[in-house]
């Protein structure tokens, strides 16, 4: 890899090409965002109906989570995009990958926010219960605090594949980063060099999102079962 900052090496074809790519990295970026907070709220609620609900909310939670879990994602993002359309809902790209994308990562959210929520000793909502609280005060105040903890792991995983996951948006036209950097390298043919551009600033934002989850889980590690 050259790093001469001349016509031809890898520093002047990044530097022509830094719009196409920074603006590529921005969709990556908004749209992982968008569909990690979408699939966040979605799934703790309908973790917390597969642990409380009544039998046919779990009955239909445990559906839309296992076929979820058993569907490509590539296959959900090709039907979420083509597939509407035949029936007369017509949707941006972007917003066909993120509602994809978020679909997708709710039924594992809520998969592993059921877990943590049934691994809470039964104890922590009886004792609730007896000082008068109410259902969702026990929940918010007894129950939660301790799930959110147990529960942040996995939810760094399913973020870091929701940030790898938005690679596949290229087969439906969104411009995102390795979209942007294979446009790139048509024009070059500078492969190598530009995968490892882009590998990189994949790295880097999953990285950032491993230290957010290391944050929020020694901001909770006061909590002791």
């Amino acid at each position: 890899m050259d790093f001469s900052f001349v016509p031809g090496t890898f520093l002047f074809e990044a530097w022509q090409a830094r719009t196409a790519l920074l603006t590529g990295l921005g969709v990556t970026m908004l749209t992982s965002v968008v569909s990690i907070v979408f699939a966040t709220l979605c799934g703790v609620t309908m973790g917390v109906a597969l642990a409380y609900g009544w039998w046919w909310l779990r009955l239909l939670g445990r559906l839309y989570v296992d076929l979820m879990r058993g569907i490509p994602l590539l296959v959900l993002i090709l039907f979420t995009y083509y597939g509407l359309a035949l029936f007369g809902i017509n949707i941006s790209a972007f917003w066909a990958g993120v509602i994809a994308l978020s679909a997708f990562a709710t039924a594992h959210v809520a998969e592993n926010f059921r877990g943590a929520v049934e691994s809470v000793p039964a104890g922590q909502m009886e004792a609730a219960k007896a000082i008068g609280l109410t259902f969702p005060k026990r929940l918010y105040y007894a129950i939660l605090p301790q799930a959110l903890r147990r529960m942040l792991p996995p939810w760094v995983n399913t973020s870091l594949e929701i940030v790898k996951g938005s690679t596949l948006l290229s087969v439906i036209g969104v411009v995102e980063l390795l979209l942007a950097s294979q446009q790139v390298m048509a024009r070059n043919y500078m492969i190598v060099d530009f995968y490892l551009l882009a590998g990189l600033f994949y790295l880097i934002i999953n990285f950032a999102i491993a230290q957010l989850g290391g944050l929020l889980e020694r901001r909770f590690s006061y909590l002791r079962y």
